[in-house]
């Protein structure tokens, strides 16, 4: 065998067993090992790599099992004969000029205003970073347990076959008869439709009920990516008005053919909106012929009082699009949301949806569904509740203790939104809180306005260690008083 670099590290979150046969599997692939090339023995390789012989045995199995190796009767272990070459790549002799491809682009989504946050945030010491999970509180056990039931062979054909356009019918019924009722919405199953996460939802709504022509009433300040994907469709924007009752219900909004609204906790000031102001919200839709879309993005953390039902539970005339999401309970990176309106929508929403990814994956449908239905997520919901009304309190002590007032506190679901002293440049504050180990969030980006203020940031706790939030807003004291002075 010719020299292959093996790179194995007892640290990755792979055994040495599968690393091993990950490093074979790529160097067959790659063409670095032929067919009909023999191997080292079992020993002559652990020798080599310092492990134990029977973890290369192993791997050597699946290796057999797998069809990349072939053993030979007293000879050892040889590369497959039957595995295909991979070509030999033909580079051009003749560099090409460079293709200017912006010319072929009808948009440029990259080119819009959006939130950055770390990918390395777990590495900070003061993470006050929104929408990430804490592993910690989450149920490992439980969820590994429904993903090894959801791929046993009970229910094989459910997630192997091509389910075209359906959803997984019990995880349906979970959202249908466990998640609805606790937001005080009744629906059937035709008018509920599985999604890709919240967003996905969002750009098939846009995509379905948005023109050039289209006006729409997003709130200012408001969530950039619901306004960065309706700019995709339409220059027509209405800023809305946001104040301590939600969103303000005025005469613009009767101009707008969809409004687009957080009630439950407003994004990002955390208002919720008032009965009455729903009231109000709901009547003028209604007198305009407008459609209200509803993005219930994290209705499960309320700390104070009873939660208020969402505003589709008061649609009498089904003009309200509900949207759900389990990022914000199970994890961002399983990509499970849910919309809720009217047949006729989910119809075309479907149909759409069809046309996008056919449908979400349906082993990751099948997981969800047992996981709610076995009651994790219930007992998930209780003990976030319980650990970030904790960190609620302690954040609004930490601020409440400092010596000098770093900023207002609007605190709600997992986050707090700050309006910092009137000079202060929270941008510039981010950039220097990352250098000290803290992360926060400028508010700018929220802002329809150009320049917009640059007063507010944003503070997340959902996936910062409770002993680190006091010590994490004093530094944020000190680095605010400095960019003051």
């Amino acid at each position: 065998m010719r020299d292959i670099i093996f790179q194995l590290k007892p640290s990755a979150p792979i055994s040495l067993q599968a690393q091993i046969r990950q490093n074979m599997v790529s160097a067959i692939c790659a063409g670095q090992l032929s067919a009909g090339e023999r191997i080292p023995s079992s020993r002559r390789l652990a020798d080599l790599l310092n492990v134990s012989r029977n973890t290369v045995s192993l791997a050597y199995q699946r290796l057999l099992d797998d069809g990349f190796l072939e053993v030979r009767e007293r000879s050892g272990y040889y590369v497959a004969g039957d595995f295909p070459t991979p070509p030999t790549p033909v580079l051009p002799t003749i560099p090409s000029p460079a293709t200017d491809w912006s010319r072929q682009m009808r948009i440029r989504p990259s080119a819009q205003t959006n939130i950055v946050k770390p990918r390395n945030w777990r590495d900070y010491q003061y993470p006050f970073i929104y929408g990430q999970v804490d592993h910690a509180l989450f149920p490992i056990a439980e969820w590994r347990d429904c993903v090894r039931q959801a791929l046993g062979r009970k229910w094989l054909e459910s997630w192997t076959s091509d389910a075209v356009e359906h959803d997984d019918p019990m995880l349906v019924e979970q959202v249908r008869k466990r998640l609805l009722p606790a937001r005080g919405i009744l629906a059937d199953e035709d008018q509920i439709l599985i999604t890709l996460g919240a967003q996905h939802a969002l750009y098939m709504c846009s995509s379905l009920l948005v023109s050039e022509r289209t006006t729409v009433a997003i709130e200012n300040p408001g969530y950039p990516d619901l306004r960065n994907i309706f700019r995709l469709r339409t220059d027509r924007i209405i800023p809305a008005t946001i104040d301590g009752e939600g969103l303000v219900v005025d005469d613009r909004l009767s101009l707008a053919q969809l409004i687009c609204t957080t009630p439950s906790h407003q994004a990002p000031t955390n208002v919720t909106m008032s009965v009455e102001r729903r009231e109000q919200l709901l009547a003028v839709a209604a007198a305009s012929n407008a459609l209200i879309v509803e993005d219930d993005y994290e209705s499960e953390t309320n700390f104070v009082g009873a939660a208020v039902p969402a505003l589709k539970a008061g649609d009498a005339d089904g003009r309200v699009i509900y949207i759900g999401s389990l990022s914000k309970t199970l994890f961002p990176g399983l990509r499970l949301g849910y919309v809720v309106a009217s047949a006729d929508i989910i119809r075309e929403l479907r149909a759409l949806r069809r046309l996008m990814v056919r449908h979400p994956p349906s082993n990751n449908q099948r997981a969800a569904a047992l996981f709610l239905a076995l009651g994790h997520h219930d007992a998930l919901v209780i003990r976030l509740r319980r650990a970030y009304k904790e960190r609620w309190l302690r954040l609004r002590q930490a601020f409440a203790v400092q010596p000098a007032p770093i900023g207002a506190l609007s605190l709600g679901g997992s986050s707090a939104w700050v309006q910092g002293p009137r000079d202060l440049d929270a941008t510039k504050l981010a950039a220097t809180a990352l250098t000290k180990g803290l992360i926060i969030e400028p508010g700018d980006v929220y802002f329809m306005e150009q320049p917009p203020p640059r007063r507010y940031y944003r503070l997340g706790f959902s996936s910062i260690d409770t002993d680190r939030i006091a010590p994490g807003i004093a530094l944020l004291a000190t680095l605010v008083h400095q960019a003051l002075s």
